[in-house]
């Protein structure tokens, strides 16, 4: 039986009974990552506001391995019902950018909405001399074999957003691939990397022991967990804004009626000071907004990383 027939039968079935039946059974909330992240913990969170607000329990399903590829494989293949989701970020995206895959995003899945959006700091050995965007370009291309940067690994968000901005500031950098940024954060201390672009939860307790030295943030606006370090753009690079962002996403086919049903509900869920609270520890913040809002943004991702990837010349391994 085809994908294709398979959708039409769910969209007859679903302009047949309406959006106002559906959920009639459980959701399946796919994570393709291991328990206890900061994807799990979000998306446990929604997952929670919309068995409360829909009557029906929304579960939690990690189906990590394969860095990822796994779970976004059994959405892609899922029965485009609604009774299938996926958790997703902008790993998902960049994969098969880099690597043969399974699964198209813009092909195989229906955007939902967007969930989080988390900007990244750069932050630094407390032996760089450095203490802003500005001193560390200069010091960069004053001494070009001097500043090493880590990654959670070759095509790895936080390596392609350190080529970006590599390209756009002329800095020279090397770079040093990890199992994990978490393996990293030893050498950073140690001195043996200079520098790297971290999520602000990892990085806190560092930057709060003065350990290590944060110089900005990534994002479009001041971070809420860190209101007093300037973004990027603030510092001189007019244009750089990279954030890591979870977004929800139903198989292709599903019906615009429960799609949109989705959207309205999770949008709903955003709202609570809880969840906000939760995001908050968790370095992010509530996206929301319409699914042809999140189609976009994944366009313009996957326009931005797949130049990114060609000008620095980065294959998979």
């Amino acid at each position: 039986m085809s994908r294709t027939f398979i959708a039409a039968v769910a969209l007859l079935c679903a302009c047949g009974a309406g959006a106002q039946d559906y959920p009639s059974r459980p959701i399946r909330l796919i994570v393709p990552l291991a328990p206890a992240g900061g994807m799990d913990t979000i998306a446990r969170g929604v997952a929670q506001k919309l068995t409360e607000s829909m009557g029906q329990s929304v579960v939690v399903d990690n189906r990590s391995g394969g860095g990822g590829v796994i779970g976004v494989e059994t959405v892609s293949h899922s029965t485009p019902d609604g009774y299938t989701l996926l958790m997703m970020s902008a790993t998902s995206l960049i994969y098969p950018l880099m690597y043969k895959a399974k699964y198209d995003m813009a092909r195989d899945f229906a955007p939902v909405v967007q969930v989080t959006t988390q900007p990244y700091v750069i932050v630094v050995n407390p032996n760089v001399p450095v203490k802003s965007v500005a001193e560390l370009i200069a010091y960069a291309k004053a001494n070009p074999s001097k500043l090493n940067f880590a990654s959670s690994g070759n095509g790895s968000l936080i390596h392609l957003m350190t080529e970006l901005f590599k390209s756009m500031t002329g800095a020279p950098m090397t770079h040093v691939p990890y199992r994990g940024i978490g393996a990293a954060y030893p050498d950073l201390l140690g001195g043996q990397i200079q520098l790297i672009f971290a999520s602000s939860i990892s990085a806190m307790p560092l930057l709060q022991a003065g350990r290590l030295r944060a110089l900005a943030v990534t994002g479009e606006r001041r971070a809420k967990a860190l209101p007093d370090l300037p973004t990027v753009i603030e510092s001189g690079v007019p244009g750089f804004v990279v954030n890591q962002w979870y977004a929800m996403l139903a198989p292709a086919g599903t019906p615009k009626p429960i799609i949109d049903k989705l959207n309205r509900e999770v949008n709903k869920s955003l709202q609570y000071p809880d969840i906000i609270q939760r995001f908050t520890n968790d370095g992010a913040e509530a996206a929301g907004g319409t699914p042809q809002a999140v189609t976009a943004h994944m366009k313009n991702e996957r326009e931005k990383w797949a130049k990114v990837i060609k000008q620095a010349g980065i294959r998979g391994e």
